[in-house]
């Protein structure tokens, strides 16, 4: 009686009737995909701006899941939410002063945090590869601007100043009136960055008349804060010592443009959150694993990577017990270079971890795309850099929907989404229960070439 009545409740539950619960194999169901897809790309959510209410609550709802899921709160954590402080500066004015020559309007292009200065240079060039070295470099060759001041970041120069032309007046046309300013995190290190200032003809060719002479542009600016959220959660494994995997996502995009137009960011990165959503679905169903697993999706992404940035300052367990980080960005449609099914891992070449994956059965395979350098563009980057095995997997990483009103529900292939994600689950729970740790080829980590 026991007995059928358990077979009965079972049956009533669907328990014994979905492929998703058998013992021997998981199925990743693609209604469920479209689920967390038609819920994160709606309107509701207007578009999961950066350090928004919308980013909070997918994070909100990512965080639910895990918890449904029946993952735990990583270690040291209260629960399944890690927010951070954004600061977004915004230029009031600036001015410019160097001995007896003051200048107190001046424009900015790319501004900072505060002010700065040193000892002049002048350049009359227009090769950025023959930039000077120097504190502050007056150029008045009319260079092309940006590619100036590419080279002026690469030799750490702190102010560059430009001569007044029509192509600085088109620049400054051209980015509405408003400099680039900083956005970055309460607490973290300031990155170095390079001022770029355009001054009025006849007081840059006074200033280009005494090279060497103490230049300072003062910069009056305003701070706003916002807070950003990474959603986190946590499958233990058996063995502490066996390491830990990363398996990540970014849940923002670009919110609601300027004139009322929603970008959904379906494919940016919904996908990517689904994938995740979804492995720890399967994992957390299947037998305890070796290793751990951490499933994070990160905030703030589209403003620089700023909710991954937090999280390698703040991670939950230490950088050296990650053996691998699984970025995924953009799954949601074929790329028609590839074969069928497939995505792409980028930087596949400088480890083994792709190789690993694929001798499981995942369907990835090498980056079409190397001039676009994507392994250096995804969230992966940040922990690639602290030495952690990290790459991203994608699927069209050029879709012509990328950033554009229709990147939206109507354009993913979800049963491409389904089918990939299906085939990671095997081969990451592999890693998991493996004794083999990923390791970088020679010359393949960053910054060791």
């Amino acid at each position: 009686m026991t007995k059928h009545l358990f077979l009965a409740g079972a049956m009533a539950c669907g328990l014994l009737a979905s492929p998703a619960f058998a013992q021997d194999k998981w199925t990743v169901r693609p209604e469920w995909v479209r689920a967390h897809e038609s819920f994160l790309a709606s309107d509701a959510l207007q578009g999961r701006g950066s350090a928004t209410r919308d980013e909070a609550i997918a994070a909100a709802y990512v965080a639910a899941q895990f918890e449904g899921f029946g993952l735990k709160t990583a270690p040291g954590m209260q629960g399944y939410l890690q927010p951070a402080t954004i600061v977004r500066a915004t230029l009031k004015g600036a001015s410019l002063v160097s001995g007896s020559i003051n200048v107190p309007q001046i424009g900015v292009l790319v501004g900072a945090a505060e002010g700065t200065g040193g000892k002049s240079v002048v350049f009359a060039g227009t090769d950025p590869a023959a930039l000077p070295a120097g504190e502050v470099v007056l150029a008045s060759g009319d260079p092309d601007i940006m590619a100036m001041y590419r080279a002026a970041g690469r030799k750490g120069v702190k102010l560059l100043v430009l001569r007044q032309s029509a192509k600085t007046d088109a620049m400054v046309k051209a980015m509405g009136g408003q400099p680039r300013m900083p956005t970055f995190l309460d607490g973290a290190p300031k990155e170095p960055r390079t001022v770029v200032a355009v001054v009025p003809a006849a007081q840059f060719d006074a200033l280009a008349r005494t090279p060497g002479a103490d230049v300072q542009v003062r910069l009056d600016v305003a701070r706003e804060t916002s807070i950003t959220t990474n959603a986190i959660g946590w499958l233990p494994g058996t063995d502490p010592k066996a390491g830990v995997i990363l398996l990540t996502a970014h849940l923002d995009h670009l919110g609601v443009r300027s004139d009322g137009v929603i970008m959904h960011g379906a494919n940016d990165d919904a996908s990517g959150t689904t994938a995740v959503l979804e492995l720890a679905r399967a994992l957390a169903a299947g037998k305890p694993m070796k290793r751990g697993v951490l499933f994070v999706a990160y905030g703030a992404e589209e403003i620089g990577g700023m909710g991954s940035t937090w999280f390698g300052m703040h991670p939950p367990v230490p950088l050296a017990d990650m053996v691998a980080n699984i970025e995924f960005e953009m799954i949601g449609a074929q790329d028609p270079k590839l074969p069928a099914g497939q995505m792409m891992m980028t930087g596949f070449e400088r480890s083994n971890l792709g190789e690993t994956l694929k001798s499981h059965g995942a369907l990835v395979g090498p980056d079409p795309y190397p001039e676009q350098h994507f392994f250096e563009r995804s969230d992966n980057y940040s922990l690639a850099l602290q030495g952690v095995v990290a790459h991203t997997i994608s699927g069209w990483a050029v879709i012509p929907t990328y950033h554009t009103p229709q990147d939206d529900l109507a354009s993913l292939d979800i049963a491409f989404m389904t089918r990939a994600i299906q085939s990671l689950v095997e081969p990451i729970r592999s890693l998991a229960n493996s004794a083999d740790k990923p390791e970088w080829k020679p010359g393949g980590r960053p910054g060791s070439r």
